[in-house]
């Protein structure tokens, strides 16, 4: 070492020399570590509060979506009330009317019109709670395909 670098690194009260180097964490770090170190947590601090909006976010979503799918269950299940209410009153209209069968002709004839009637209601209400279920199904994966492709639009 030279006399001049030995002067500048000596401790003045000992006369022994000091590490030049800065201790991390110390008022002696360079300028350029603190911006380094507050620009990490800035960035930190960003992607914390875009992660916390996105999962706000999500879970309105999936309120949404749970809102949605409870409502059509339930007017699916008013639909196969309704359903299962016509349908008994058919039955006892229909054993009502086997009571004034007076001959097997007729038995016969009042029996294949049930069958066939049945056979028509029967189709109708498939269809019909088919669609239902299906509009359902739509409405309740609508908020989902919207609302979570945006949430991971925002994380990214």
């Amino acid at each position: 070492m030279t006399e001049s670098t030995k002067a500048r690194t000596a401790n003045p009260a000992t006369g022994t020399a000091t590490n030049p180097t800065p201790k991390f964490g110390s008022a002696e770090m360079p300028a350029s570590m603190h911006e380094m170190a507050d620009k990490g947590m800035a960035q930190a601090k960003d992607n914390f509060n875009n992660a916390k909006a996105a999962t706000e976010e999500a879970a309105h979503v999936f309120q949404q979506t749970y809102t949605v799918a409870a409502k059509g269950a339930t007017d699916y299940n008013l639909k196969v009330f309704e359903i299962a209410r016509f349908n008994t009153n058919a039955a006892f209209d229909y054993a009502r009317e086997l009571l004034g069968v007076k001959s097997l002709s007729e038995f016969v004839e009042l029996s294949s019109a049930r069958s066939r009637q049945q056979f028509e209601t029967m189709t109708a209400q498939s269809k019909e709670l088919a669609t239902l279920a299906q509009r359902v199904s739509s409405e309740t994966a609508e908020p989902l395909k919207t609302g979570i492709s945006g949430v991971f639009n925002k994380v990214a």
